[in-house]
């Protein structure tokens, strides 16, 4: 709500009871969904609920700020951390919190061990909580993740905690699980620091709830170097393309020249962690994970494990961060080692880089081979003139499209176009139309996509079979326009005339499937783009056929 907020007509909209409430009741929301945790009553604790199973065993805690879900609670769990101490969004949690977190361990684990991300609240809170709990004869150490490669010269306070924090919980968790003790987990894990490094860029700031944006980042601009605060980074530039902006990023995080580089050589292994800081659509965060391990591998660096997801994130911003992590076997063996922590991803134990990733398709379908005739030259033409009608009304089926779908008809069918001038430019057009229509059906298939490259598949491979040698009549292809059309249960009419009448008279039907179908029927008053892109086909080939007669 922004009710009695001076400027809540400009906050960010957010999907919450109350800026007050938000943290307890996501919290709740995620021990509700995961049975093996529990919240510490009176506290923002979220504790394993199997406490008993850590006897004798060294209890991992940490914590921080809300707002970098799933860190820290979804990381609780056998094999990971004990417990998670929360704080306000962005804000460090108390030391009473922590301290409690703390003493309710001692009951049966060995020592306690405090994984803390390098920021002045974080490292002031738990070390003073730590302090209280040697008070009371706890055993108890803290470990400070400062892993962030932004700087090239770091201030007094020291390099950032960022997301190579998780792999810390993951490689201590397993150290833990397997019975190590406090200080062999903190010389281990203290050595494993030394050869992890992060890097975030941002599309875009996030907003505290609230609150207003963070900082203001202009319509083409990104921000490289960002904390997961939302504090401003150390360069802006224009947007780039995802391979020129993780070749910056890695570039960046290597360079020797900086004091905060990350020393990798040539035949590493490197554990990666591609990490969504909020509002990167899944899409997005794939195209960059393949090229992380596609840039890291033209380094000469060997690809040991893939992380891809959102694991630290900074509410809502749009934007990436990459972590980087050298690995040997014996951290392999860490982190592939089982947990239940509900955030981390059920990942294999096989190398990415070496592995054969694609499949070649069963060569069912040998490639035919054609022969020219006397409607060669005149299908050719028609096609062509298909192809360029297509791409020159891309904008105007997209923005037909836009009305009541996603916007994208005229790019599909300008796939089809293009790939169907790419197969003109090296194949001989049949001389048998239902030969050329087989073939368009494959085309479509494959290249076009989509709803669309369906329908044309079915109407064209239904087609084919009418107008095979000798059958290219005007009855041919009369008989294979029927059962085109039924083998697509519906009506497409034919002549350039209904055609066009029939692209126009979609305004007033209604959508029974597709997404136009979900769209109220009083918000779509166009034309179906699909209906407008048919009469553009059978214009083109009438024309082309008027041209070689005239």
């Amino acid at each position: 709500k922004t009710s009695g907020i001076g400027l809540g007509w400009f906050l960010p909209k957010k999907l919450l009871n109350s800026v007050a409430s938000c943290v307890d009741e996501a919290l709740c929301g995620l021990v509700r969904a995961n049975g093996g945790l529990s919240l510490l009553k009176g506290h923002r604790v979220v504790l394993r609920s199997d406490l008993d199973n850590l006897k004798g065993k060294v209890a991992l805690l940490s914590g921080g700020g809300s707002g970098h879900e799933p860190a820290h609670g979804g990381y609780v769990g056998a094999g990971m951390l004990s417990a998670a101490v929360a704080g306000g969004v962005f804000a460090s949690p108390p030391p009473a919190s922590i301290l409690a977190a703390v003493i309710l361990h001692t009951a049966g684990a060995s020592g306690v061990l405090l994984i803390v991300k390098n920021y002045t609240g974080d490292r002031l809170n738990f070390g003073l909580a730590a302090e209280q709990a040697r008070n009371h004869g706890v055993t108890v150490d803290m470990v400070i993740v400062a892993e962030d490669c932004a700087f090239e010269r770091p201030s007094k306070a020291g390099r950032r905690g960022l997301c190579g924090t998780i792999f810390i919980h993951k490689l201590a968790g397993a150290l833990a699980e397997e019975g190590a003790s406090l200080d062999q987990i903190v010389a281990k894990v203290t050595e494993v620091l030394k050869g992890i490094g992060t890097l975030g860029v941002s599309l875009s700031p996030c907003s505290v709830p609230g609150c207003l944006p963070s900082f203001d980042l202009p319509p083409g601009d990104m921000e490289l170097g960002l904390g997961i605060h939302g504090e401003p980074g150390i360069k802006r530039s224009k947007v780039a393309s995802a391979d020129e902006v993780v070749k910056t990023m890695i570039d960046h995080m290597t360079n020797p020249d900086s004091q905060s580089h990350l020393p990798l050589k040539s035949g590493e292994s490197v554990v990666v962690c591609v990490n969504n800081l909020g509002a990167l659509s899944c899409l997005e965060l794939a195209v960059v994970t393949r090229a992380a391990i596609i840039c890291l591998e033209k380094q000469g660096l060997v690809v040991a494990r893939v992380m891809s997801g959102s694991f630290m994130t900074s509410l809502e911003m749009a934007g990436v961060s990459l972590t980087l992590m050298q690995a040997n076997d014996e951290t392999l063996r860490l982190f592939d080692a089982k947990t239940g922590a509900p955030a981390w991803p059920n990942l294999g134990c096989v190398c990415a880089s070496g592995r054969s990733h694609t499949k070649d398709p069963s060569a069912i379908l040998q490639s035919a081979q054609f022969f020219s005739g006397p409607l060669s030259p005149v299908m050719r033409s028609a096609l062509e003139r298909v192809c360029s009608t297509l791409l020159e009304k891309q904008e105007e089926l997209n923005a037909l499209d836009r009305a009541a779908g996603d916007g994208d008809c005229g790019n599909t069918h300008a796939q089809a176009a293009r790939a169907i001038q790419d197969w003109l430019q090296s194949h001989v057009v049949p001389g048998c139309p239902g030969k050329l229509l087989s073939v368009l059906a494959g085309l479509v298939q494959e290249k076009m996509g989509g709803s669309s490259g369906a329908l044309y598949s079915l109407f064209l491979t239904a087609a084919s079979g009418h107008v095979t040698e000798g059958h290219g009549d005007a009855a041919g292809w009369a008989r294979a326009m029927h059962a085109g059309t039924q083998a697509m249960r519906r009506c497409v009419v034919v002549s350039l005339t209904k055609a066009t009448l029939g692209a126009e008279s979609t305004r007033d039907l209604t959508a029974r499937a597709g997404r136009a179908s979900y769209i109220a029927a009083e918000r779509v008053t166009l034309p179906d783009p699909g209906a407008v892109a048919v009469a553009a086909i059978f214009t083109a080939v009438l024309e082309s056929l008027q041209g070689m007669t005239s």
